[in-house]
């Protein structure tokens, strides 16, 4: 029997995933797994550069606009989901596409997340309650104090990715980098991840056109539109967070946009160091033949099967 096979399409934002994912699954016949967290939330569409209608008829997709932004929806949530989902799909298919910008979210469903234990809500709503009071700076300098470890890998403008990591040091007394790279639980299917590559001014080119076409689209209204829920974790995002700004009196429309770009970028860079770190991704150019990218897919499959 064929072995089942996760195939992850990865890399920095606007570099052409969806393409290339929609492309292979075709090819494949098969569906896709959307692992970029951003693309969630129902309300989000245009600031997170979801995949058009027609690319969604093309190909079934999952985990595409599925929660609100009201809605808690944790990492650990998104793999329980996507593990019982892997296994539907692998009933009718030997492999199944992922695709997506968020690099733990990917790393989640092909190897697993590291166990953690219980926090108390009240936790939670009093990081929150801190951040909201006293800024995201707050917070900061409590996980570089508790956890200096952490502090160097997470990416310290996520409020999100700093308050899991300061409940969980309040509710154990243990530091979060501490509970990372245990042992987890072996799944039960083989990997492959393709990793997608340009010079970083192809990239950042990309990005200043995509948020051009966002603004053009309508990122304006949809911003407005979600302002009053500014607050919320899912929102604080790039994309957003300038126009939120914008907004505020604080930056003028010219200003966000051109802040909204640089972000992006950094977002961008910061996906690939993410992405450097792991040696098992096959690297392709953007501008590679779809037909390049499948010989070597299919390589990788025959030595899998063997």
């Amino acid at each position: 029997m064929k072995p089942k096979t996760v195939i992850a399409v990865v890399g920095p934002t606007a570099i052409g995933k969806t393409e290339l994912a929609i492309t292979i699954a075709k090819q494949l016949g098969t569906e896709i797994i959307s692992a970029d967290s951003r693309q969630f939330f129902k309300e989000m569409e245009i600031g997170t550069a979801v995949p058009s209608a027609e690319e969604l008829q093309t190909v079934p997709h999952h985990f595409i606009q599925h929660k609100s932004i009201q809605d808690a929806y944790s990492v650990g949530d998104f793999e329980r989901d996507a593990d019982k989902k892997l296994q539907e799909l692998f009933k009718n298919y030997d492999q199944v596409i992922m695709v997506g910008g968020s690099g733990l979210y990917v790393d989640a469903i092909i190897h697993g997340l590291d166990e953690f234990p219980e926090v108390d809500p009240k936790i939670r709503e009093l990081l929150n309650k801190k951040l909201s009071e006293k800024g995201l700076e707050s917070l900061q300098k409590e996980l570089y104090k508790v956890d200096p470890k952490y502090h160097e890998m997470v990416d310290v403008h996520n409020p999100h990715r700093l308050i899991r990591a300061l409940e969980i040091y309040h509710a154990s007394g243990w530091p979060y980098s501490s509970f990372l790279n245990q042992k987890k639980k072996k799944k039960k299917f083989k990997s492959l991840y393709i990793g997608i590559q340009a010079d970083r001014e192809i990239i950042y080119d990309r990005i200043n056109q995509r948020v051009d076409l966002m603004m053009e689209s309508g990122l304006l209204d949809e911003a407005k539109k979600l302002y009053p829920f500014r607050n919320l974790n899912a929102l604080q995002t790039v994309g957003y967070k300038e126009l939120f700004s914008y907004f505020d009196g604080d930056f003028t429309l010219d200003f966000a946009i051109s802040e909204i770009k640089k972000n992006t970028r950094r977002f961008a860079k910061r996906q690939l160091t993410w992405l450097r770190k792991n040696e098992e991704i096959i690297w392709v150019d953007s501008d590679i033949e779809s037909n390049s990218v499948m010989d070597r897919i299919n390589q990788k499959l025959v030595s899998n099967h063997e």
